[in-house]
């Protein structure tokens, strides 16, 4: 049995089904860096006269070592023992064969490390996968921002004709099919009249991929106080990443994920990061003022989540910081600068997710078959 915690709460989760498993800090007991926590409280900011580190604390948070709660979502274990459950659900594509965690691999930093993802009978979408890992913290979701929050973008690639290409029916239907997962909705939505629906799947969904956080980052402890969590090259990184101008756009918790910018705001990228025909935020709004604009990515675990952009074009991180800072500050790096800031993104690193596979539902001669 296993304990997790949700904002403020403490919850146990073992189920027939599965066994919910969520590493996101050292287990009780262990030995702490400073400013760790040893029982599942947040750790505290430690006084520091480190200018470094105070000038960083006004434009960076550190990771919490607790999930957030989701409004109107609240967490139970049943509801997060389902989520997980779904998410690693290859049933809820038409084909049987893909699940949210094909393309958001929970070993691979949150993403798949590939340009594009494949889809429904190998096909391949135009935009590079973001990493779930810390998107709750992101104040919208997909490149473009179509979707609000994780609860409306976890119905995207569900119903994708490229991705998962279920038709909205289908997965309450593939879903209510198997008797272990009516029992499992009955008791995630106790109140509902009709727990297996497509809105109460992104519920669940949505909970468990708010677990996916990546705290304890070596960058998180040397904001927490501890200067000894980086090294100079690491610190000199910090410190071009702040006066460059990189800390702009990438800021906050998440170094990123909190507003829209225009790739190429002083010069043009190559076409083959920046293609023509994909105006981002601007094929949403259909104002051609928003063209080429796109969320702007967390950097955590950007050491892990190659290739980079959101076209997958580029697989070497010292290029992707020399192309960013050539079309959005206007600057041509050193390759001493460059390798500073690489060393100082590689600290945006923190505790991968621990994830046990889930045991699923078994379907039987009344479960729906997968589409040719």
């Amino acid at each position: 049995m296993d304990r997790f915690r949700i904002g403020s709460r403490s919850i146990l989760i073992a189920t027939g089904l599965s066994l919910l498993v969520v590493g996101c800090g050292k287990p009780a007991g262990e030995a702490t860096n400073a400013g760790e926590s040893a029982n599942g409280a947040e750790p505290e900011m430690q006084p520091t006269t480190d200018a470094l580190i105070t000038r960083a604390r006004d434009i960076f948070k550190p990771i919490p070592v607790n999930a957030p709660s989701l409004p109107g979502n609240p967490a139970t274990a049943d509801k997060l023992a389902l989520g997980k459950m779904l998410y690693f659900e290859p049933r809820l594509s038409v084909t049987h064969s893909i699940s949210c965690e094909s393309c958001h691999n929970i070993g691979l930093g949150g993403a798949d490390n590939s340009p594009t993802s494949a889809g429904f009978h190998g096909q391949r979408g135009a935009r590079n996968s973001p990493t779930v890992f810390n998107a709750v913290f992101n104040f919208a979701q997909f490149w473009d921002g179509r979707a609000k929050d994780l609860e409306e973008q976890a119905a995207g690639p569900l119903v994708n004709p490229v991705e998962m290409a279920s038709p909205k029916e289908h997965v309450a239907q593939q879903l209510a099919a198997l008797p272990n997962y009516r029992d499992a909705f009955a008791r995630a939505f106790p109140n509902d009249a009709n727990p297996v629906s497509l809105a109460n799947a992104q519920k669940a969904i949505a909970l468990f991929e708010a677990t996916l956080i990546t705290p304890n980052a070596p960058f998180d402890k040397y904001l927490r106080g501890d200067a000894t969590a980086l090294n100079v090259t690491q610190k000199a990184g910090l410190s071009l990443f702040m006066d460059k101008g990189c800390s702009t756009c990438h800021s906050g918790v998440n170094l990123g994920g909190t507003m829209y910018a225009k790739f190429g705001q002083i010069e043009a990228p190559d076409a083959k990061y920046l293609p023509v025909g994909d105006k981002g935020r601007g094929g949403i709004t259909g104002n051609a003022a928003d063209d080429y604009f796109f969320k702007v990515p967390t950097l955590r675990n950007i050491a892990l989540t190659a290739p980079y952009f959101h076209t997958g074009s580029e697989g070497d991180l010292a290029k992707a910081v020399d192309v960013m800072a050539r079309t959005q500050l206007g600057l041509t790096l050193s390759k001493a600068e460059t390798d500073q800031l690489v060393a100082f993104l590689g600290t945006l690193t923190g505790d991968q997710p621990q994830i046990a596979a889930p045991q699923l539902p078994a379907s039987d001669a009344k479960s729906p078959p997968p589409a040719p």
